[in-house]
């Protein structure tokens, strides 16, 4: 096809992005659980038939710089039927973390696959030592369900007897099953729209345009990083701990700039740790994806041609490259964050005055579980600030982009009560701007539960930038019978009926001097 102009490929652009957005908005009303309908934990994309991301919806950053390598995963199946879905959550084959379970199916075209269809979320529990599948784990194993790529629909029928077989070592399993159907729903009706689009423009109109999209995002990339001066830049950021006695962890990014090009070397991060924050490979690209995306015009189609002229290495094994039997639930939610931060902090060397200071930092994990209910979520902190603007005040930063579970829903769903839930005043960071302030919020246990966290940035601070102050570090605190006892970072517990879990997240570094 001819080649297309810069506002024809905005419009294809939209009507991609439209399908992937439809499919989350499906996914969103159809879900039963309060981590997928209210938080919206969950992310949609559309994929060409080589399995490059031509289109997302404006999801989660971790699972969709990620979800390529799902659909990699499945294009190594052999057979692939119209109508089929493939399933899977395996870290070592494509996945993240065992919660994030991710749905793939093909759209075919002229008999063969011409499209794929992916939709990832987060599930509130799949198993493992502690309900809500997040705990401080030393292996996989202890995490929950592994599902390698497997075959879960065929014929527009699903195969009820492996879904059972997969969902039966989960918690509330009616949960589970209702937010799988209705994944396996958001991908069927993102391929009818999908085959609607590609009747009205054609099969090569639709391909043509996605090659461009692929080229006009690797080409805007290409632009900024041009924009970035020559040279090679060093940081080195810090994980608190793992929870299981490996402190300080480091986590080191040298980013080349090459004309161009780019180059994120991650070797020298730590190797793999005993702990849970080890992440798998694809944790780490979405990452450096995230930071470079940032950097752009506002207009780059989100798709995976940016990657194309970023080249990123890592160790292997190491904590920024697991293998198994290595744990990872905290290695998508929290190594992720630092990853980002050692990035920009690498690139802050190099262009100051476009960098912000480093925000909270971690996404503040939370899981409580008891008898017939389960529960996650993720609590916002303080922004970095930036050349010209204070950071933003209780707000999720980088990594992830959920929304929080309304105190309505929380005490709808589940046994507790919120008692407290507000801005944590001035715990940004000094500055010419001041960094954004994070959040406290209080959970009342109205009954037992196993609760688990997995936070950061509670020994080391969230860093200041061009002379402004550090954000403050976060704090867990237990009230049982009213005396106070400060938890760890990393910290599991078997909460009573009356017991008060108050939450500080931390805030956002300062910008330039006071």
């Amino acid at each position: 096809m001819p080649r297309l102009n810069r506002f024809e490929i905005d419009i294809f652009n939209n009507i991609l992005t439209a399908i992937a957005e439809e499919m989350g908005k499906l996914l969103t009303r159809s879900a039963l659980s309060a981590n997928i309908k209210e938080r919206r934990d969950h992310s949609c994309a559309i994929f060409n038939a080589g399995g490059e991301m031509i289109a997302q919806a404006a999801h989660i950053p971790v699972h969709l710089g990620s979800m390529s390598f799902s659909v990699a995963a499945v294009l190594d199946e052999k057979e692939f039927r119209d109508g089929d879905v493939f399933i899977l959550n395996d870290p070592f084959r494509g996945g993240t973390h065992l919660p994030d379970i991710t749905c793939v199916r093909a759209v075919f075209v002229g008999g063969k696959p011409g499209f794929y269809l992916a939709v990832r979320a987060h599930h509130a529990d799949v198993g493992g030592k502690t309900p809500g599948s997040m705990p401080l784990s030393s292996s996989v194993e202890e995490e929950g369900v592994v599902i390698p790529p497997t075959l879960i629909a065929r014929d527009g029928g699903i195969d009820r007897r492996l879904i059972d077989k997969i969902t039966s070592g989960m918690r509330n399993r009616r949960e589970r099953l209702g937010d799988l159907s209705a994944q396996i729903a958001a991908l069927e009706a993102g391929g009818g729209r999908l085959a609607q689009t590609v009747e009205k423009y054609s099969a090569a109109g639709i391909g043509g345009a996605a090659d461009m999209l692929l080229d006009y995002g690797e080409a805007i990339m290409r632009d900024t990083i041009r924009r970035i001066p020559d040279g090679s830049y060093l940081f080195t950021d810090y994980l608190d701990d793992d929870g299981l006695g490996t402190e300080n962890i480091p986590v080191r990014a040298r980013v080349t700039i090459d004309g161009d090009a780019a180059e994120v070397d991650l070797s020298g991060s730590s190797p793999p740790v005993k702990g849970c924050l080890n992440a798998p490979f694809s944790v780490a690209v979405s990452a450096v994806l995230y930071v470079f995306q940032c950097l752009a015009p506002d207009d780059i189609p989100l798709n995976s041609g940016p990657l194309r002229a970023i080249r990123i290495l890592a160790d292997e094994p190491s904590i920024l490259n697991a293998r198994y039997p290595s744990a990872v639930a905290g290695g998508n939610v929290e190594t992720s964050q630092r990853i980002a931060d050692a990035v920009f902090g690498a690139l802050r060397e190099a262009i100051p005055e476009r960098i912000q200071a480093a925000g909270a930092g971690t996404m503040n994990n939370l899981t409580f579980g008891g008898e017939g209910f389960v529960c996650y979520e993720t609590i916002g902190g303080g922004m970095g600030a930036r050349s010209g603007i204070d950071g933003v005040s209780a707000v999720q930063t980088h990594m992830t982009n959920t929304l929080n579970t309304p105190v309505e829903a929380l005490e709808r769903e589940f046994p507790v009560r919120i008692e407290s839930y507000s801005i944590r005043e001035n715990s940004g960071g000094a500055g010419r701007f001041r960094g954004g302030s994070g959040i406290v919020r209080q959970y009342g246990f109205l009954e037992p539960a196993t609760v688990c966290l997995i936070t950061d940035r509670r020994k080391h601070s969230p860093g200041g930038a061009c002379g402004g102050g550090d954000g403050g570090r976060g704090r867990n605190l237990l009230i049982r019978g009213g005396e106070q006892t400060e938890l760890a970072g990393k910290h599991s517990f078997e909460a009573r009926r009356g017991d008060i879990l108050s939450i500080e997240t931390p805030g956002g570094g300062g910008w330039g001097r006071p």
